[in-house]
């Protein structure tokens, strides 16, 4: 009888091992599969673009100066000023990467109007004092090679920073002079002195932002501040000439857009997971 006892505690006591080890085997965690993560590049922005500008130029003349009866007395005009104008250009340039863009600009500033007058003597008589009304007109066209930093994105908006170096070939018009007696008893005859143009150094510092319209169209709005040095401005007439202006400064708010080639990414074929195989 006890034997009998003993040996059904043994076979319980087996199959309740072979239980537990059954749920313990069960229990174990099985390895997950292993997949191969693709490796993240960040693309850099490339490639050649187009550009075009319309702008509007806020403008001070530095002065300007004339021999006044003969080449040995240079003098500078008592008043002398410029009106503000517009401009149009476009050019083409290169994005080096997310940070850094080239381009070579040409811009036609129209005509600004030109004011001023000088003060000696009239021609009726030595002694006898006059103010002169000189009338003329100037137009700019500018070859600059520009250079940007792009100071990071932010949503649709880039802010950047830029300069250019270059040359600007500035075209006066014929100058019209008339000097009238200070004491209000007569005016000389208008004389016409022949404008001149010449090419000088001119250089510029911009600031704005880039706001994405399309993949590969951006508006373009900022400031421009342009220096154009000195040069010729009319020729001699009558005993007065020749004359040259001292350089103007340019205050200009512009707005274009550019056309980036290659701007849009080229949609990635797909490519469907491969079967995982356990062993």
């Amino acid at each position: 009888m006890k034997m009998k006892f003993l040996a059904i505690a043994l076979a319980g006591l087996s199959a309740t091992t072979a239980v537990y080890a059954a749920d313990a085997y069960q229990a174990e965690p099985q390895p997950l599969p292993q997949y191969d993560a693709p490796e993240v590049e960040v693309q850099e922005a490339s490639g050649w673009y187009l550009r075009g500008d319309l702008g509007y130029n806020f403008q001070k003349l530095r002065g300007a100066e004339y021999f006044q009866g003969s080449n040995g007395n240079l003098v500078d005009f008592t008043t002398a000023s410029i009106k503000d104008s517009f401009s149009v250009g476009g050019g083409i340039g290169y994005q080096h990467n997310n940070y850094l863009r080239t381009d070579l600009t040409f811009d036609y500033m129209a005509k600004a109007d030109f004011r001023g007058s000088t003060t000696g003597e009239c021609g009726a008589g030595p002694g006898i004092p006059c103010t002169s009304t000189d009338i003329s007109a100037m137009r700019a066209y500018t070859l600059m090679a520009n250079a940007y930093v792009d100071l990071g994105s932010y949503a649709y908006f880039t802010p950047y920073v830029g300069g250019g170096v270059g040359g600007s070939y500035v075209k006066w018009d014929n100058l019209n002079n008339t000097s009238c007696r200070d004491d209000g008893l007569g005016c000389d005859p208008s004389e016409e002195h022949g404008g001149r143009g010449s090419w000088r150094f001119a250089y510029q510092l911009m600031a704005g932002a880039s706001i994405d319209v399309t993949c590969n169209v951006k508006a373009d709005v900022g400031y421009r501040f342009r220096h154009t040095l000195g040069g010729d401005m009319f020729g001699f007439q009558n005993g007065g000439g020749p004359g040259y202006d001292k350089g103007f400064y340019s205050h200009g708010l512009h707005a274009g857009a550019r056309y980036v080639f290659g701007g849009c990414e080229e949609p990635v074929a797909y490519e469907p997971p491969q079967q995982l195989v356990y062993k």
